[in-house]
């Protein structure tokens, strides 16, 4: 095994993205909504990533492996943990129009990290970084669709989310305070895009990877607990 720690780290935050991931979708067995299919599709990517994450660390990159941590870690996580904040706190309407241009979005993003050529090998070790070419080498590619998608998830989620804190701080507490809570772990994961882009830091990537996990899944868990008819 490569970073002992690292490795470590990482399989726990497989658990609880996994063990998050099943209790979203068993809700959504018993009662499906729009906000929780988009949050399972979320946490499921997110689990994905981070067991790629967790295989590449442990036993050394492939292809395969990076492309799948790349796209469901790098890509579309954020962007569906986004979709579930909108239609939980700002309404259907909007979520079914953001629906549409994410799953065309979702299509393009597949495409375009399952056939574009590697620029560099895969590292021995660590975390990949570079891998894909640069904006300069390939224009519209991997490297420009994740800034893209976690830039504009991130400001999307923690819009709906602030408007759900607002919206719900009197006649819904719990769920105001639930948005709060999963901004703040989709920023943990931010956060962990800084770590490992400034410092190469594996295991610091995978404690915020953690983190993230665990206040995405306390957060739903806040939202769903016992909320009033009038919620969605």
């Amino acid at each position: 095994m490569g970073n002992n720690a690292a490795v470590v780290l990482a399989a726990v935050a497989g658990g609880v993205a996994t063990a998050a991931t099943l209790d979203l979708a068993r809700d959504l067995r018993s009662r499906p909504r729009p906000h929780l299919s988009a949050y399972t599709a979320g946490m499921a990517m997110f689990a994905i990533a981070v067991w790629a994450l967790f295989s590449g660390l442990g036993w050394g990159w492939t292809g395969l492996s990076y492309r799948v941590f790349f796209l469901f870690g790098g890509v579309l996580n954020i962007p569906f943990l986004a979709l579930g904040s909108v239609f939980l706190s700002v309404g259907r309407r909007i979520g079914h129009i953001m629906v549409v241009g994410l799953f065309g979005f979702s299509a393009m993003a597949t495409t375009l990290v399952s056939v574009t050529p590697f620029a560099r090998p895969l590292p021995e070790g660590g975390i990949p970084a570079d891998i894909f070419p640069s904006i300069a080498e390939a224009g519209f590619g991997p490297r420009l669709l994740a800034p893209i998608a976690g830039g504009l998830g991130t400001l999307v989620l923690v819009t709906a989310a602030l408007w759900g804190a607002v919206r719900f701080r009197k006649s819904n507490p719990r769920r105001a305070a639930a948005n709060l809570v999963i901004t703040g772990g989709v920023l943990a994961a931010a956060t962990g895009g800084t770590i490992l882009g400034f410092l190469h830091e594996s295991s610091g990537f995978s404690v915020s990877l953690l983190t993230a996990a665990s206040l995405i899944w306390w957060g739903y868990r806040l939202a769903s607990d016992r909320r009033p008819k009038s919620d969605p």
